[in-house]
């Protein structure tokens, strides 16, 4: 064995002394270093950064770093709770630093572009945090990088272009963030890339044709964006791809066929854009393909029969499409598929039998196209079938009795069709059933008394059918039962007084338009959670029952036109969130009593007491408590209805007069406000605090036996649209108030006692002679030409006094009227005659008719001008 000379090892010992002087040194510097950083942060003792304390080894002890030869070489704090900002961050003092993951904390601020100091780093994850600002273009420096994740947090600003300098890059994420502007075409340089995400942005422009020659590429993910143009072919040359997701964007033009060539795609989702034309039968070459979604498009012609080939597809979603023609037999060869959505389309003909042999399909929506023929028995063979949606077609036939086996089937639509005979028996073997939708169709027999079964079932909707019989009393025994709607049927008999005992978990009950009698449920429990009832236009009689009060959750309550016979029942004002009371039309009487309770009707917006015997005057304490009136809601912009935030198993409706006319609201809007308390026996004064009732959109007190002025302050009701006083006792003048209701579209103050000038405005200027037929009093615009001054429309014409140039015009007139004869004999014949008159000089004639037509018109005025005074005297 050799020895060392004394002298080299004595070298050698220098060197490594020195070397590991240097590493601990150096080692420590960073560590003083990430120690600085540290205290910048605001939780600092609370995260898992507090391992890092100056008595411990940072290459040894402290969380998330690691070292190589005495260097930091990677820092994984990810999902630290760290809290704070890069800008203190040590980037000139871990020079080897390769591994960074700060991911899943809430660091906040900008990327510092001092980034770019760290020369060797492979891997960079700022994703889910707060950092906001723009992407500095220093990081295209870190020449090294292979893994770049910024997603979810809240960029913006454009991609820069330096980063398509990044030769090394294989994933690149900057998804979810605020990122604005075009893809940079630089990203077309980067051939080793694997991943690119940039969805959930705010870029725009086309998608570049550079990106198909990322060949390495095997997911590709630009949706949720504003991106436009049409599809490049060239992307049909990403071989690897396995995943194309451009779904959400404004992409335009056909699907290439370009697209058939991507053997190894996975997964294919270009929903929610403009694309037209048909779909390309080559997508039944990718046999490797589960997921296939093209909805919400402008596709049109068939679906190819080639889909019917993509053996491994779990999810099929063409709807919302222009697609026509019958659904191909092929796709019955999809066993693998789970989901098949091809709902609004315009696909015909019969609903094909094959699809019977989809034995793991869980989700089956046909509805809204137009299919026709009886719904095939063989869909009672899909035993693992959840959800199955055949509405809005025009089916026939009956429920086929096969359906009894689609044991684990939790919603059943078959609303909207032709369906006819009766409900099957086999509906009530449906032990999963939760919502059961039959409306509108032709049902006919009773309904099943087996639906008890059904212990799970939360919606019941058999509306708009031929049903005949009383309702079953075991529908009580459904303790899920959310919604009961029966509604337009030809059911009779009484109402199951155990409905009343539903109220711990029924929200509607809606039984209005058929043929019901007796009485009301009086068991209406504590703590009942019904939102809506609606039992309008049946035949009920009797009293209303004080166990409403009970039903403090109550919105909606409609019991119109019936034969209810009682007084007005001020005990329902104690409801907190009584939205709507309809009591219209039966046979109510009395005086309208009132409470001193301030809060009392807090949030009524509909009261309709109309067509009953109220009398007395009408109430002043019952008009100051109805609050809800009293504020205009400007804060919502989009529509809202009455209704649970997305409930979408049921829309409140309402039957109301308004604008002369009598219709059903099918929704309510939350801002829809309705005062109707016509058609009774009401006396005295129109009170005037009913102007303070700002957000009254119709407001109807005509025939009644109300007398008096009408309130001035009714010029404050600036959102009202329909105002009818009519048949009334009502005198004195039209308020010049009213004239600034720009709203108003409909007016309606005939057959009192008014007098006096009708008042001059634009909307006004609208209203015809039934506005005000009965009142002799009233005069002006449209009735007739004297008050004060004449007031047409969009014209300064003054009352019968033409000057000299309008008896030239009305002369030019009469002229045009004697030249152009074919108002009696034709256009021709009148031509003629002017013709004659002129070129043969003899203008006698002509002055003759010129002649009688002036003196006719100095009568008329005359005549015209003798009514005027005699009806000024009159006043």
């Amino acid at each position: 064995m050799m020895k060392v000379p004394s002298k080299i090892f004595s070298l050698l010992q220098i060197f490594t002394l020195l070397y590991l002087f240097t590493v601990t040194f150096a080692s420590t510097e960073e560590a003083i270093s990430l120690l600085k950083w540290k205290a910048t942060l605001q939780n600092q003792n609370s995260s898992l950064l507090v391992s890092w304390t100056q008595s411990s080894k940072a290459c040894k002890d402290w969380h998330g770093v690691v070292c190589f030869n005495g260097r930091v070489n990677k820092l994984d704090i990810a999902d630290a709770s760290v809290i704070g900002t890069l800008y203190d961050f040590p980037f000139s003092s871990l020079p080897f630093l390769k591994y960074v993951d700060l991911s899943m904390n809430q660091l906040f601020g900008t990327i510092p572009p001092e980034i770019s100091k760290l020369t060797n780093l492979v891997y960079l994850d700022l994703s889910f945090n707060q950092i906001s600002g723009t992407i500095p273009p220093q990081i295209g420096l870190l020449a090294k990088l292979q893994t770049l994740h910024i997603s979810g947090n809240h960029l913006n600003g454009s991609i820069p272009e330096d980063i398509g300098y990044l030769r090394s890059l294989t994933e690149l994420d900057l998804s979810n963030n605020s990122l604005n502007g075009s893809i940079p075409a630089s990203l077309g340089n980067l051939n080793n890339l694997s991943l690119l995400c940039l969805y959930d942005n705010y870029l725009s422009g086309s998608i570049h044709k550079e990106i198909g020659y990322l060949s390495s590429l095997t997911e590709l993910d630009l949706s949720s964006n504003f991106l436009n143009g049409s599809i490049p072919a060239s992307l049909g040359n990403l071989h690897s791809l396995s995943l194309l997701y451009l779904y959400g964007n404004q992409l335009s033009g056909s699907i290439p066929e370009e697209i058939g060539h991507l053997r190894t795609l996975n997964g294919l989702e270009l929903s929610n854009n403009f694309l037209t034309g048909s779909i390309p039968s080559s997508l039944g070459n990718l046999t490797n393909l589960s997921l296939l979604y093209l909805f919400a498009n402008q596709l049109s012609g068939s679906i190819p029969k080639e889909i019917g080939y993509l053996s491994s597809l779990t999810d099929l979603e063409l709807s919302i499409n222009l697609l026509s023609g019958s659904i191909p037999t092929s796709l019955g060869n999809l066993t693998s598929l789970s989901r098949l959505y091809l709902n609004n389309n315009h696909l015909s003909g019969p609903i094909s039998s094959s699809l019977g042999n989809l034995g793991n399909l869980s989700v089956l929506y046909l509805y809204a196209n137009e299919f026709s023929g009886p719904i095939p028995s063989e869909l009672g063979n899909l035993k693992n079938l959840n959800n199955m949606q055949l509405s809005f077609n025009q089916l026939n036939g009956s429920i086929p009795t096969s359906f009894g086996n689609l044991k684990n089937l939790r919603y059943l639509f078959l609303q909207s069709n032709n369906l006819i005979g009766e409900i099957p028996s086999s509906i009530c073997i449906l032990i999963s059933l939760e919502v059961l939708y039959l409306g509108r169709n032709n049902f006919q027999g009773e309904i099943q008394q087996c639906l008890d079964n059904i212990s799970g079932l939360q919606v019941m909707k058999i509306a708009y059918n031929n049903l005949s019989g009383g309702i079953p009393s075991s529908i009580c025994n459904l303790t899920s039962l959310r919604i009961l709607d029966l509604t337009r049927n030809n059911l009779n008999g009484v109402i199951p007084q155990c409905f009343g005992n539903m109220g711990g978990h029924l929200e509607v009950l809606d039984i209005h338009n058929n043929n019901l009698s007796g009485t009301l449920p009086n068991t209406f429990s504590i703590g009942s959670v019904l939102r809506s009832i609606d039992l309008y236009d049946n035949q009920l009689w009797g009293k209303i029952p004080r166990s409403l009060a009970n039903c403090k959750e109550l919105q909606v309550l409609d019991l119109g036109d019936n034969h209810l016979s009682d007084t007005f029942p001020l005990w329902l004002g104690i409801l907190p969130n009584l939205t709507v009371l309809s009591l219209r039309s039966n046979k109510l009487h009395g005086p309208i009593r009132t409470s001193r309770d301030e809060n009392m009707f807090p949030e009524l917006r509909i009261i309709d007491l109309s067509y009953n015997a109220f009398t007395g005057n009408l109430s002043t304490t019952l008009f100051q408590q109805l609050k809800a009136m009293r504020i205009i809601d400007q804060t919502t912009k989009l529509p809202t209805y009455l209704g649970k935030v997305g409930e979408r198993d049921y829309n409140d409706s309402v039957t109301v007069a308004t604008k002369g006319l009598e219709l059903e609201l099918s929704k309510i809007l939350t801002v829809y406000t309705i005062i109707d308390l016509s058609s009774n026996k009401f006396e005295g004064h129109i009170p005037s605090i009913m102007g303070d009732l700002i957000a009254l959109r119709v407001l109807n007190l005509s025939h009644n036996e109300l007398q008096g002025h009408i309130p001035l302050s009714l010029g404050n009701l600036s959102v009202v649209e329909s105002l009818d006083l009519s048949f009334n006792q009502l005198s004195g003048e039209v308020p010049q108030q009213l004239a600034a209701l720009t709203s108003l579209a409909f007016l309606n103050l005939s057959h009192n006692h008014l007098q006096g000038c009708i008042p001059l405005g634009p909307q006004f200027a609208t209203f015809q002679n039934n506005s005000y037929e009965g009142n002799d009093g009233l005069r002006g615009f449209p009735v007739s030409r004297g008050c004060g001054s004449i007031w047409i429309p969009e014209t300064n014409y003054t009352d019968y006094a033409l000057d000299d140039k309008e008896s030239t015009s009305e002369f030019l007139h009469d002229f045009q009227k004697a030249a152009l004869m074919g108002y009696g004999s034709g256009l021709c014949i009148g031509l003629f005659i002017m013709y004659f008159m002129i070129s043969t000089g003899n203008l006698k004639w002509l002055a003759r008719i010129i002649e009688g037509l002036e003196h006719k018109r100095r009568k008329k005025k005359q005549r015209d001008q003798r009514d005027y005074k005699r009806r000024n005297n009159r006043f």
